[in-house]
């Protein structure tokens, strides 16, 4: 398998690629179907997990992938991996239905429960968000220019900023905002959360809603990447593989670890 920095760049033409087939779907009038857990899918979805798929399995024959569309893997089968692909082929499927281009594409290679290498694309601007632990992270424009990305110290006397989920928020964020201190609230879909934390646009994302691995497998990595942390709340980091369920405890992105971010539960 090449190593983690070298399978950045074929990862990238592989979202990037998804992205237009995405973008193929979102000109039309697509339709909307509901699966068994009452969550949209479009054709969308089935397009770029195909492209996906057979992507990956052309540059790392030898790794699993779990993707939310093919998720149906045994637990007894999925416990036997060190290292596979964990990909959400179209993340915040009810923003591309309704347009507002809150939407991304996720790619991450998980080694022993850890996202490791990540890559977050998002189609309508072209822009992603990648990076490898240990190496670093970045950003690269439709234009191909990159750039290196890290987490943001907290300012003295600013408000901390806080980016929440666009379609999910609850009475438990809601608290936990409470207890916070003085802070602004940016919303925003998708893995584009953990985006912002990691390049500085945001000090912290509190998830204290449900969440599928697939959804931040990618986005985790690129925090980690860009110097962050994801904790759950036993303040131990997120895990992935580890349990037959592949819905996520709650979880806090963070980016300073000066602040204890867990006080505010």
């Amino acid at each position: 398998m090449p190593s983690d920095e070298k399978l950045l760049a074929p990862l990238l033409d592989i979202a990037r690629a998804a992205g237009q087939e995405i973008m193929r779907v979102y000109a039309t009038e697509f339709t909307v179907e509901m699966k068994e857990d009452k969550s949209p899918v479009t054709d969308a979805d089935y397009a770029a997990h195909k492209l996906i798929v057979a992507d990956l399995k052309r540059i790392t024959p030898d790794l699993p992938v779990l993707s939310e569309e093919s998720a149906d893997i045994p637990f007894a089968e999925r416990r036997r991996w060190d290292s596979y692909w964990l990909v959400d082929p179209l993340d915040g499927t009810k923003e591309f239905i309704s347009k507002n281009g809150d939407f991304t594409v996720n790619i991450a290679l998980i080694q022993n429960g850890t996202p490791i290498v990540g890559v977050v694309h998002v189609p309508v601007t072209g822009m992603s968000y990648y990076g490898s632990v240990g190496v670093g992270a970045f950003k690269r424009d439709q234009d191909g220019q990159a750039s290196a990305i890290k987490v943001r110290k907290l300012i003295e006397g600013k408000p901390v900023k806080v980016v929440a989920s666009r379609s999910h928020r609850g009475e438990l964020l809601d608290g936990y905002l409470a207890k916070l201190g003085p802070h602004e609230t940016v919303s925003r879909g998708s893995s584009l959360k953990f985006c912002l934390v990691a390049e500085g646009s945001a000090d912290v994302y509190p998830r204290l809603g449900p969440t599928s691995e697939w959804d931040t497998g990618a986005g985790h990595a690129v925090v980690l990447a860009a110097g962050g942390q994801v904790i759950g709340m036993d303040g131990a980091p997120l895990i992935y593989n580890a349990k037959e369920s592949l819905l996520n405890s709650h979880f806090i992105a963070y980016a300073d670890s000066s602040r204890d971010w867990r006080a505010y539960l």
